[in-house]
């Protein structure tokens, strides 16, 4: 067979190309070019792309968070009224001058959560119906939700992003700026605040000493914090006293409060909610004030899970069809090998690849390097003929490639995909060599593919 290569796949390309990668989850929460994490400045391109700006007759007025590839998340009280000429931009950097990853969407449907009370501030969510659906790119990106059983204890570390003023009352922002902000418990916010004030879908984050904080314009924005190399938004910019004051830290309506509400108004493509748990004890357990009622446990939860309800557990190698290939070069049947794929552009098989996630596909970085744009590639799993029907197969598009480029070794490249297929007895995903096994002289392998040659299909 022409065009093949033994490789023995080198785990450490492997483990740099899927860093912060779980095949369980999907693509939420993943910003591929949030490479480093500064605080309380400019972010850097890319790195939060699932931020949105809202913005009415051109100018911004609230911020706001892709959950899915047609839905935004944001705040109850950036809605009080319509605003006119409602436009949501995404893959925003700058509101002034050049932004070629922008994208600018109208919005369908507003839904403001039916028990937002404006005087309390409590349960200040909103979510928005984009006019169409979004192709995710490295600049536009879903963020992972906070599931319900989710814990985030005091201390959390936490960004916030916006346009906002940088002090009370000041200028917006051009560029979108990034702050770091450790959670506070709900009984000590209470405390800051006057107890009865802060509510259980409520969380606030702060310094003591103030100085870092969200504020006009902000609002609406997520706080997010990072999970096992995935992002998951724990609140939605709400209120506070000033902006960055000492023990006055920023009110945020509790993301997962709401995973019931927000699946029951979105019906298809669900987002992700992810749960997020906190090690170790709440000190804000322990903490009180003139009239603060004593801690019981239903006051913390417990997180339960490290993996999504609506995720199943997935084991790689299993090809159920496969009862043992013959000796020698054979044509191959349906489902003997199912983590195949045929990596095309334009409807044209170029190479072969492997399917070694839930959402990724590992080739020969020659194979894509001549064509390196995502969006021109196609993935096609569970097939066996290049002509003729083939019930079992799906078709995937791409939104990332990456690739190894380290000098010295046989390249390989990470081909993410938009979706997850559905795993069946023709869809697989492989196992990958940890480094731990020795492959000795004479050890037999197999390889499969459709280049031309003794192999045929």
């Amino acid at each position: 067979m022409e065009n093949f290569k033994a490789i023995c796949w080198l785990t450490l390309l492997v483990a740099l190309l899927l860093q912060g990668s779980h095949s369980q989850l999907d693509v939420c929460g993943l910003p591929p070019l949030n490479t480093k994490i500064v605080g309380g400045q400019t972010a850097t391109s890319g790195s939060w792309p699932w931020q949105v700006s809202l913005q009415s007759s051109g100018r911004l007025f609230c911020g706001g968070s892709l959950i899915n590839n047609q839905w935004v998340l944001t705040a109850a009280h950036c809605f009080r009224t319509i605003p006119p000429s409602l436009t949501v931009v995404l893959g925003l950097q700058n509101l002034q001058g050049s932004n070629p990853n922008s994208l600018t969407l109208s919005v369908s449907q507003i839904i403001v959560n039916p028990n937002y009370n404006s005087q309390t501030n409590d349960n200040d969510l909103c979510l928005l119906k984009l006019s169409s659906t979004v192709t995710f790119n490295n600049f536009i990106q879903p963020v992972c939700l906070a599931a319900s059983d989710s814990t985030f204890y005091t201390g959390t570390t936490s960004w916030v992003t916006g346009w906002g003023t940088t002090s009370s009352g000041g200028s917006i922002s051009n560029s979108l700026q990034e702050v770091s902000v450790p959670v506070v418990g709900n009984r000590e916010c209470n405390c800051d605040y006057g107890v009865g004030s802060i509510t259980n879908n409520m969380i606030c984050a702060g310094l003591s000493a103030g100085g870092k904080d969200s504020c006009q314009g902000d609002s609406g924005g997520p706080m997010v914090s990072k999970q096992g190399g995935r992002w998951i938004q724990s609140g939605i910019v709400s209120f506070g006293n000033g902006c960055a004051q000492p023990n006055e830290p920023g009110v945020y309506a509790r993301v997962s409060q709401y995973q019931t509400w927000i699946n029951s108004m979105i019906s298809t493509n669900q987002p992700g909610f992810v749960p997020f748990c906190s090690s170790g004890t709440d000190s804000d357990l322990s903490f009180t004030c003139t009239g603060l009622p004593a801690a019981t446990p239903s006051t913390s939860a417990t997180c339960t899970s490290q993996t999504p309800p609506h995720m199943s557990t997935v084991v790689c190698g299993n090809a159920p069809l496969n009862s043992g290939p013959g000796a020698g070069t054979s044509l191959a049947t349906a489902g003997l090998w199912p983590w195949i794929a045929s990596l095309q552009t334009n409807g044209v098989h170029v190479c072969g690849g492997t399917l070694v996630s839930l959402d990724s596909v590992m080739s020969d970085a020659g194979c894509v390097s001549s064509q390196p744009n995502a969006s021109q590639w196609t993935v096609i799993l569970g097939r066996l003929n290049q002509n003729g029907t083939n019930p079992n197969e799906v078709k995937l598009n791409v939104i990332n490639i990456t690739m190894s480029n380290q000098t010295g070794h046989s390249d390989v490249a990470i081909l993410r995909l938009t979706t997850r297929p559905t795993l069946s007895n023709y869809i697989q995903p492989i196992c990958l060599d940890q480094g731990t096994n020795t492959f000795s002289i004479g050890t037999t392998c197999w390889v499969a593919g459709w280049a031309t040659g003794q192999g045929g299909e």
